[in-house]
C-alpha cells in the first residue's frame, strides 16, 4: 500500500471531512484509500460481514456533487467512510444479525439512523462483524467467524459490536455504528483501545435496529477519540415518532462540550466498582486517570451505589426474557432461513430454529422462556423488576450529589479467543460495570487510559445523568488531552505487505 493511502486511513474522521471539505482529498479517494486497507487487513482482523464496495464508490460520487454544491457545508463528516453493525437495517443490503437465520435477509426499509447518517453525507463501506443477535461479549458467536483484537489477534475484540471497534482500531474505518444492550459498544471498545459512546436511552431511534432486548438496547458511535464520537452522535440523535421510545429532545449541541475544562466537577467512583475480580494492572491505569482529573480540579470521591452487585443477574433476566419474545418471530415462515426438511408446520418451527439459531442465542432465549414461565415469573423477572428500580432510584441519588460516575470498562483486558466461550458465566461477568448503565437508561461513554504489560488496552467508563451527555463528553475530552490516543502495532505479515 503506498503511504498516500496509509496516511488518509490513519485520520480522524473530523480531520478527513475538513479536507475533504477544502478539496485536499476528494470523497472517492477517501474511499479507494479505505478499501484497499481493508482488503489488506481484513483477512487478520474480519471486521466485516459484508463489504459494499460497487455502492460505496456510487455513494461516493453523490456526496461529492452535493459537497461541490454547497449542500454539505454544515455536515462535518460529509464524504467520510463509515461502517454499520449488521443488526441495523440498510434498504436493500444484507442484514443479517450475523445468524445463519437471517443469512439472507435484505430490508425493504432503512433505520432512521441510516436516514439521518445520509442526509449529512456519510458514506457506508460496509456491515460490520458481531456476535449472533448482539448476544456475547466477544464477537466469537458470529455464523460468519470471529473477529480478532486489533492490538494482539490471539485476543477477542469484545462484544457484542466487536467488530464495529476492531474496525476503528485496526483503521479498516473512521467511525462506526454500534448498539449497546449491556456494554456491547463500551466494552468492545475498551477492548480495542477506542471510545464508544452508549446516549441516553431514547436518545437515538431503535426503528431499524433488530432488537435483543427492547427496554435496553441503544444505538451509539465508535470512533478513534471523543470528538469524532461527538459528530457521530448529534448526527443520529433526535425524535423519531416512528420509534414510541423516542424522546423529544430539543438541543443535541454535543460539540460545545468538547472543552479542556473539569475544574469544579464533582466525580462519583462506586466502591463496588474497585472490590476483588478487578485486575490489579486495570486498577492501577484507572488510579492514573483519577490523578489527572485531580490536577486538573475536579473533586473525586467515593461512594455507595446501592443494588450494583445484583446488576449483572437483574440484566440477564431481563434481557433474556425480552430476546425470547422478539425472537419468537424468526421462525422460518415469513422470511430468513427455512430448513430444507420439513414434515408440516411444528417441524418447520422446530427444524428452522434448531438449524439457525447458535448455540448462545438458544441459551438465551431457553433462559428467557424460563423466567417468564408459570411459576416462575414472580421468583424471578417479576424480582429483577424490583432490583432494576433499586439501581435506577441508587443512580438518582448518587447523581443528587455527584456530575458524573468513573469507573472501569471491563474487571479485565481482553481474553483469548476462546477463553471465555469455555465458561459462559465468566463472559456474562465481564459486564459487570456495563450492565446498570442498560437497566438504568443512563449515558456512558468507553475511553482508553493505557496498556496493560500484555501491551492490551485498558478502557475507563465515565457515566452520566439522563441526557447528561455533555458532562461524560467534557471529562473524556478533558482526559483525552492528557492521554492521547495510541494506535495498535500492525502486524508483521501486514507491514510486509504495505512495505
Amino acid at each position: 500500500m503506498s503511504q498516500e493511502f496509509k496516511d488518509i486511513t490513519a485520520l480522524s474522521a473530523l480531520t478527513l471531512g475538513k479536507m475533504i471539505k477544502n478539496k485536499e482529498i476528494s470523497v472517492e479517494e477517501a474511499v479507494r484509500a479505505q478499501l484497499n486497507t481493508i482488503k489488506l487487513r481484513e483477512p487478520s482482523y474480519h471486521c466485516y460481514i459484508t463489504l459494499l464496495e460497487e455502492e460505496a464508490y456510487i455513494r461516493a460520487a453523490e456526496v461529492q456533487k452535493l459537497i461541490d454544491a454547497g449542500e454539505l457545508s454544515n455536515s462535518p463528516l460529509a464524504g467520510v467512510p463509515m461502517a454499520v453493525k449488521d443488526n441495523i437495517c440498510i434498504k436493500g443490503m444484507n442484514t443479517t444479525c450475523a445468524s445463519k437465520i437471517l443469512s439472507n435477509f435484505v430490508p425493504t426499509y432503512e433505520a432512521t439512523v441510516i436516514e439521518k447518517l445520509k442526509q449529512a453525507g456519510a458514506v457506508i463501506i460496509g456491515k460490520t462483524n458481531m456476535d449472533e443477535f448482539a448476544m456475547g461479549s466477544t464477537t466469537e458467536t458470529s455464523y460468519f467467524g470471529e473477529t480478532k483484537n486489533p492490538w494482539n489477534t490471539a485476543h477477542v475484540p469484545g462484544g457484542s459490536s466487536g467488530g464495529s471497534a476492531a474496525a476503528v482500531s485496526a483503521e479498516e474505518i473512521f467511525y462506526a455504528l454500534g448498539s449497546d444492550s449491556g456494554g456491547s459498544i463500551r466494552q468492545p471498545a475498551g477492548y480495542c483501545g477506542v471510545t464508544g459512546i452508549k446516549p441516553t436511552y431514547g436518545t437515538v431511534s431503535r426503528y431499524g435496529l433488530i432488537a435483543y432486548a427492547s427496554s435496553l438496547d441503544q444505538i451509539g458511535p465508535l470512533g478513534r477519540n471523543i470528538s469524532d464520537c461527538v459528530a457521530a452522535l448529534e448526527i443520529i440523535s433526535g425524535h423519531d415518532e416512528r420509534d414510541s421510545t423516542s424522546v423529544n429532545q430539543q438541543s443535541y449541541q454535543y460539540t460545545k462540550a468538547l472543552v479542556d475544562d473539569v475544574k469544579g466537577m464533582r466525580i462519583g467512583i462506586p466502591k463496588g466498582y474497585f472490590g476483588a475480580g478487578l485486575d490489579t494492572e486495570v486498577k492501577e491505569s484507572i488510579g492514573k486517570a483519577v490523578e489527572v482529573f485531580k490536577n486538573k480540579g475536579a473533586i473525586v470521591e467515593e461512594f455507595e451505589l446501592d443494588a450494583v452487585d445484583f446488576a449483572v443477574p437483574s440484566y440477564y433476566v431481563i434481557a433474556c426474557a425480552e430476546a425470547s419474545s422478539n425472537l419468537s418471530r424468526f421462525d422460518g415462515v415469513k422470511y430468513g432461513y427455512r430448513t430444507p426438511e420439513f414434515d408440516g408446520l411444528q417441524d418447520v418451527y422446530k427444524n428452522t430454529r434448531t438449524e439457525g439459531f447458535g448455540n448462545e442465542v438458544k441459551r438465551r432465549m431457553m433462559i428467557g422462556a424460563f423466567v417468564l414461565s408459570s411459576g416462575y415469573y414472580d421468583a424471578f423477572y417479576n424480582k429483577a423488576l424490583k432490583v432494576r428500580a433499586i439501581i435506577n432510584q441508587g443512580f438518582q441519588k448518587a447523581f443528587d450529589k455527584y456530575d458524573i460516575l468513573l469507573g472501569p470498562t471491563a474487571p479485565q483486558t481482553a481474553p483469548a479467543l476462546g477463553e471465555s466461550l469455555s465458561d459462559p458465566l465468566k463472559m456474562y461477568l465481564s459486564d459487570i460495570y456495563t450492565v446498570s448503565v442498560n437497566l438504568a437508561g443512563l449515558p456512558a461513554v468507553s475511553l482508553p487510559c493505557g496498556l496493560d504489560k500484555k501491551g492490551l488496552p485498558i478502557g475507563l467508563q465515565l457515566i452520566g445523568k439522563h441526557f447528561g451527555e455533555k458532562e461524560i463528553i467534557r471529562a473524556a475530552y478533558s482526559l483525552e488531552q492528557s492521554i492521547g490516543y495510541t494506535r495498535p502495532t500492525i502486524q508483521p505479515s501486514e507491514i510486509r505487505k504495505e512495505a
